[in-house]
């Protein structure tokens, strides 16, 4: 018998989002650990939030609706609005009732905002993998590190001169032609109008050079789970300079560590400043002719090669790529919406902690 089309509009409705949710849906677990993290984090909040004026968007719910922005690549905060309308899967996991209004767009970034000041994305990433149910998946000792570059949301026509602001030809629209061809130009006389904090970078001999910030991650051996992560301005320095930093915070729980990484950390200096450190330096080693015909030899000597870990950590190492590309690809960030170092540093930082709660729940049902 065929059923009649007939809308309902009018009734109400007694079921909650929760009996809409399947028992056995991904998010489930993924919300557990959500919620374990934010309930560490609750002190925080309340230091960096008034106890008087009106309500603003709790930051619970506001950290929950970022992270559904970053699993299911939604381009824009006012696009996030709009699935939180309608979205029943998305209520729930925000933690929004059936009847609630959805909040502003611009209300929202600006209460997103308001996280930078207590550098919530770096607590919220320590508070996931130190739940004691995570830690025994993590390795404690050994570490590798690398660096990405992050388009910056400037175009290659906002670099401009310091101090001349303004060089379009007359009457040809603020979005005129320009030619660069013969003009030197380079960071120390030359920032963008757009974001002057992003620097023009190439990562190496033929590739274009462009405007970027670099991201930089520390991944645990064991399971490939990013432990730390950081955002600063792209240079040739930048990758040894954030893996110090990041290895440092480390090293305020443990005394021994080993650490990989691809050539580029095959620096004498580096190596020089992790043995410092007591950290054992797992590198790549870079052997390779200069442009002079003169043969280069690697820092990496045999005391570290001769170790049967040295081959593991080359090997394992590489899956670092997967956060980065996880990272770049689902979470948004081939280029990046946001201007600055902090903010930019910020989203990266929690897109990061986002690829850990993907990966962690599928980990604790695979481990014995």
């Amino acid at each position: 018998m065929r059923g009649e089309d007939e809308r309902s509009d009018s009734l109400f409705s007694y079921v909650s989002c929760e009996a809409r949710v399947p028992a056995d849906h991904p998010l489930r677990p993924i919300r557990a650990l959500v919620d374990e993290a934010l309930e560490v984090l609750s002190p925080e909040f309340e230091r960096l939030y008034s106890k008087v004026g009106r309500p603003s968007i709790s930051p619970e719910k506001l950290l929950r609706a970022l992270l559904l922005q970053a699993f299911f690549s939604i381009r824009s905060e006012r696009q996030l609005m709009e699935q939180l309308d309608y979205n029943l899967l998305f209520r729930w996991f925000v933690g929004l009732p059936m009847d609630a209004a959805v909040w502003d767009a611009t209300v929202f970034s600006k209460n997103r905002d308001r996280l930078l000041e207590g550098d919530i994305a770096t607590r919220f990433l320590a508070a996931v993998v130190n739940q004691t149910r995570v830690r025994s998946l993590l390795s404690h000792e050994h570490f590798s590190v690398d660096g990405t570059l992050i388009q910056a949301w400037a175009s290659m026509k906002s670099f401009r001169r310091k101090g001349y602001a303004d060089e379009d030809p007359p009457d040809e629209g603020r979005n005129a032609e320009r030619n660069f061809r013969g003009e030197k130009r380079s960071n120390d006389t030359h920032a963008s109008t757009t974001d002057p904090e992003a620097k023009l970078y190439r990562k190496g001999d033929g590739q274009s050079s462009r405007m970027c910030f670099m991201g930089h991650l520390l991944m645990e051996n064991r399971n490939g789970l990013i432990v730390d992560a950081a955002l600063t301005q792209a240079s040739g320095t930048a990758e040894r300079e954030a893996a110090l930093l990041m290895i440092d915070r480390r090293k305020r729980r443990y005394r021994r560590l080993t650490v990989g990484g691809d050539k580029g950390y095959d620096v004498r200096a580096f190596i020089g400043d992790l043995r410092a450190r007591h950290v054992t330096p797992h590198l790549a080693r870079d052997d390779h002719a200069t442009k002079t015909g003169r043969r280069r030899t690697s820092a990496i000597d045999g005391r570290v090669t001769r170790h049967p870990g040295y081959a593991v950590s080359l090997r394992i190492r590489k899956r670092i790529e997967e956060g980065f590309a996880w990272i770049k690809t689902v979470g948004g960030l081939a280029q990046t919406r946001h201007r600055g170092v902090a903010r930019v540093g910020w989203v990266f930082t929690f897109t990061a902690a986002a690829y850990n709660l993907i990966r962690i729940p599928k980990l604790m049902s695979a481990s014995p």
